[in-house]
């Protein structure tokens, strides 16, 4: 792999798929930023990363939902290491409600803000500095949810379709330097996944060529792949359908 001393930078990177690709990341030997909205947890993998793989890994209190917080994100980012190379766009959320005629506009708009507003703000500072240097690559990480809205997930499969938008729009904008692509995931094994019934898991895996849902790790590969200019150098602008065969 090509990522040796390079600089990634993942968001809901604490937990989850982001936690995943965090370590993929520097066991390939590249220095990480780790940004969620919950600094302790962001820390306690830092020191992880920096015990296990002896990479420096630099914990960032970040809500990619506001605008500010992700321009400090990127500030903080080139003040530590003076450079971006890869961005993980991870962090997404999509709470539940009881009707769509009972989501609420502060709802909606968290919902926008956090899985398309930040990814699009992040991209389009780091973009930028990439395209000006040496280039680099930009991963979305979006849903099945994007292409196969359930009733559930209303606003976040929206939200998910921009992504999708996005990752195009950006690959033509920055390229031909920066690759930017879609990673587009079914139904994981996740933290949020605790809280559903066995039953919900077991008729989720009958909707895949696999017979099951995704484990976290399994989205390695496809973030390794996206993020090494040798594997994926004329990969852009494209969207990976990690869901297990999903029908």
């Amino acid at each position: 792999m090509g990522l040796s001393g390079k600089v990634v930078v993942v968001t809901g990177g604490s937990r989850g798929l982001g936690r995943e690709m965090v370590l993929a990341f520097a066991a390939a030997g590249a220095d990480v930023v780790i940004a969620s909205r919950k600094f302790e947890a962001c820390a306690a993998l830092a020191e992880q990363v920096g015990e296990k793989y002896g990479r420096r890994a630099v914990p960032v209190a970040c809500n990619v939902s506001d605008w500010a917080q992700c321009d400090a994100l990127v500030e903080a980012c080139y003040g530590e290491f003076g450079r971006v190379d890869v961005l993980v766009n991870n962090a997404g959320l999509s709470p539940l409600y009881p009707s769509l005629d009972q989501v609420s506009e502060a709802l909606f708009d968290k919902v926008i803000g956090v899985n398309l507003k930040g990814p699009f703000r992040l991209s389009a500072l780091i973009g930028a500095r990439m395209a000006a240097g040496d280039g680099g690559a930009i991963i979305n990480i979006s849903s099945l949810e994007a292409v196969r809205p359930e009733p559930y997930a209303v606003p976040y499969a929206a939200a998910k379709a921009g992504l999708n938008a996005l990752t195009v729009g950006l690959a033509q904008t920055y390229g031909p330097s920066v690759r930017v692509n879609t990673i587009q995931c079914g139904p994981f094994a996740t933290d949020i996944s605790t809280a559903w019934p066995e039953e919900t898991r077991i008729e989720l895996g009958r909707h895949t060529a696999a017979g099951r849902i995704g484990e976290p790790h399994e989205i390695v590969g496809a973030a390794l792949y996206f993020a090494d200019p040798a594997a994926s150098g004329y990969c852009s602008g494209a969207t990976l359908a990690l869901d297990g065969g999903w029908r």
